[in-house]
């Protein structure tokens, strides 16, 4: 034993500590075999992998970690369904996806390979060094938890520029402990009480026509005060506090001393009403995507096996798991990452944990191994309650999401995004590895295509022929298309009634519109007219007719749905509809024919502008906000040239569909000559 001591290292602050999973699987403590951590690289290996790694690399002595999950707890899982109260995804209070905070106890033992020689721990006789070793191991915090981020949380509240500064008037106003009442009706709940001048009213009307008749922002728009509270959540904890200036909920530093004015001291008072972000809960509970997904009221029939393992979300990383569930499906990847694995694993030793190679080929194996996906056991069978709790918990892909997402300033966060984002995201890292490693074909050529623009001068009858690459189609959703358009328009009339009446829409009473996936194909094709287009053919400014078809078909065809459209006050509205999307489609009509015969092409050339890239961050933000993805936003902002956030909203839905809107704007000068003057304007 004292000759193996200058085989082990003391983990440090500095250094990664892998000890809840595996490096090359998803074996963690409490997988039937446990976990070895490598007692010199700090490296966390499944069994299939420990040996293997101890051959190549000589190292012999690892810290055996097994987790076994208290038996009083599994009882507990079962009973106890806790409401959340927080509007949060895996802390405490928030929601917990269907799974359960259990309690585990954890032994651990010394073992030396490859003899496999094992030393229950703790033991007295063992060489300093070698105890400070494992001590350190057991002490240090897992990498996953410094870097993965495991659960997220509404934003923090910014302080309200109005808190500091706040004119309160000296009206004589006293607000009594109970028996609020709207000022202008007679609502007695939802009421919000204004902190500069002391007036109690209604708040918002919610989308389903419940909450209040809109008295507190009408006072506001009347008066200009900003700020206000809602009553019943005052505690000496603080308070639900909106902005109406800054169209927030916001926090105020001196709210018990701007409540004191009125009369009402926060020390006395308890919480009485519902806070917004309890609405918003029961919002999601209800009515929300949250039962969507969890698809509440019916009884789900398991399935287990290869192919069918889910992912545990990380945090905001249901884009990732939707993204490489599909992806997974395509023989392609399937064969460069799950036939291939072992190849992978036995050519990366030094640092597989953030090698983006291992990390897919990772994920592969587990999706689609079914190693991860397996039912009870018949014995198991019997016991009710050991079979709801051995549900399948999925993997997590904690050092993938790690890996992909390093150096990205939205993929490295835990913030929500877009999975049509990630998806470019991803394909632009596959394809830079694939040229490092100067490897033989590219797997994700399976999924790229081109699409040919047509652009014809409105003057000279002259066009213009270019092809552009892409691996995503987007697409508008047609709303004029639905094909029960009478049910809708009987639904929105049903609704508007209802919110005037002040009655609560019922989720099961929801209309949507039906829209054909043909149609959303169909308007590729439709032409678009191209305001003040150059054309060469007359050295003029004109109008052309812009017609987009594909040049070339992917083997495997992946498709956006716009889900943003422009609502008849002008404001952005998220579509809320049923695409019907058939199991067999032809999309022979929309392959192109190139030039025609008797079509005369545009000259070549022009004369050369120098412009400078201005783009508005401040209009990037906004639209980003509303959901916008971030380049579509920046090209916007720079092709609406400072007219203003409506502007850039309009031409970010109107060329949502066109095949570049998605480039990266990354130069700081453009020159403009042909392409300022040809048939796209995304070319430059």
């Amino acid at each position: 034993m004292e000759g193996l001591q200058g085989e082990v290292k003391v983990p440090l602050g500095g250094d990664r500590v892998y000890k809840d999973q595996c490096v090359y699987s998803f074996d963690t403590p409490e997988s039937d075999d446990g976990l070895y951590v490598c007692l010199y690289s700090f490296l966390g290996f499944g069994k299939d992998y420990v040996l293997s790694y101890c051959t190549r690399t000589g190292r012999k002595l690892f810290l055996h970690i097994k987790r076994n999950k208290k038996v009083q707890q599994l009882q507990q899982a079962v009973t106890e369904v806790k409401k959340p109260t927080k509007l949060a995804l895996g802390v405490d209070g928030g929601f917990d996806g269907g799974q359960v905070k259990e309690e585990y106890e954890e032994t651990y033992s010394l073992v030396i390979l490859p003899e496999h020689t094992v030393i229950t721990l703790p033991n007295a006789h063992l060489p300093d060094r070698l105890q400070q070793s494992i001590d350190g191991v057991i002490a240090a915090e897992n990498v996953s938890k410094k870097e993965a981020l495991l659960a997220w949380e509404g934003e923090k509240l910014p302080i309200s520029k109005h808190a500091s500064s706040l004119q309160q008037l000296d009206n004589g106003v006293k607000i009594p402990p109970s028996g609020w009442k709207c000022s202008r009706c007679d609502l007695t709940n939802n009421l919000w009480v204004n902190l500069t001048d002391g007036a109690i009213l209604c708040g918002r009307r919610y989308f389903d026509g419940s909450g209040g008749n809109n008295h507190a922002v009408d006072h506001f728009q009347q008066t200009h005060y900003p700020l206000c509270v809602k009553l019943g959540t005052i505690t000496p904890d603080g308070a639900d506090v909106y902005s109406y200036d800054e169209d927030t909920m916001v926090e105020d530093p001196n709210l018990a001393e701007h409540l004191a004015h009125f009369g009402i001291n926060v020390a006395l008072l308890t919480k009485t009403d519902q806070t917004m972000t309890e609405l918003e809960i029961d919002m999601n509970m209800k009515i929300g995507e949250w039962s969507v997904i969890q698809e509440s009221g019916k009884e789900l029939e398991l399935v287990f096996g290869p192919g069918y393992t889910g992912m545990r979300n990380l945090g905001n990383s249901c884009y990732l798991n939707s993204v490489m569930q599909v992806l997974f499906t395509i023989p392609e990847f399937c064969n460069r990452y799950y036939s291939n694995a072992d190849t992978v694993f036995q050519s990366v030793i030094t640092n597989p944990a953030e090698d983006f190679e291992v990390q897919m080929c990772k994920l592969a194996v587990g999706l689609l191994s079914g190693q991860y996906s397996k039912a009870a056991t018949a014995d198991q069978t019997d016991n009710k309650e050991i079979k709801n709790a051995k549900e399948q918990p999925g993997i997590a892909p904690y050092m993938f999401k790690g890996v992909v997402g390093r150096g990205h300033p939205e993929f490295g966060s835990s913030r929500q995004q877009d999975a049509q984002e990630f998806y470019l995201h991803l394909v632009t890292v596959i394809e830079r590895h694939q040229r490092a490693s100067k490897g033989a074909g590219n797997h994700v050529d399976c999924l790229k295509f081109q699409l040919e623009e047509r652009v014809q001068c409105s003057k000279s009858g002259q066009v213009k022929y270019s092809t552009q690459e892409t691996c995503l189609l987007t697409l508008p959703v047609p709303m004029t298309a639905a094909t029960n358009k009478v049910e809708v328009d009987a639904w929105n009339i049903k609704k508007h009634q209802l919110e005037e009446k002040k009655e609560r829409v019922k989720a099961d009473d929801i209309v949507r519109a039906k829209i054909p996936f043909t149609a959303c194909l169909s308007s590729l094709t439709s032409p678009v007219v191209i305001d003040d287009f150059f054309s060469t053919a007359i050295n003029d400014k004109c109008s052309a007719t812009k017609t987009t078809h594909f040049a070339t078909f992917p083997d495997y065809l992946m498709i956006q749905l716009n889900k943003f459209t422009i609502g008849s006050d002008w404001v952005p509205q998220k579509l809320d509809v049923l695409v019907d999307v058939p199991q067999q489609l032809s999309l022979d009509d929309l392959k192109g024919k190139g030039s025609l015969p008797g079509e005369i092409e545009l000259p070549e050339g022009g004369a050369t502008q120098v412009a400078t890239v201005n783009i508005d961050e401040s209009v990037v933000s906004q639209l980003t906000g509303m959901g916008f993805p971030l380049e579509g936003c920046r090209r916007a902002a720079y092709y609406t040239d400072g007219k203003g956030v409506e502007a850039a909203m309009e031409w970010a839905l109107q060329h949502s569909t066109d095949s570049g809107v998605y480039m990266v704007v990354m130069i700081t000068t453009v020159i403009y000559s042909q392409c300022r003057f040809c048939c796209s304007v995304y070319c430059c």
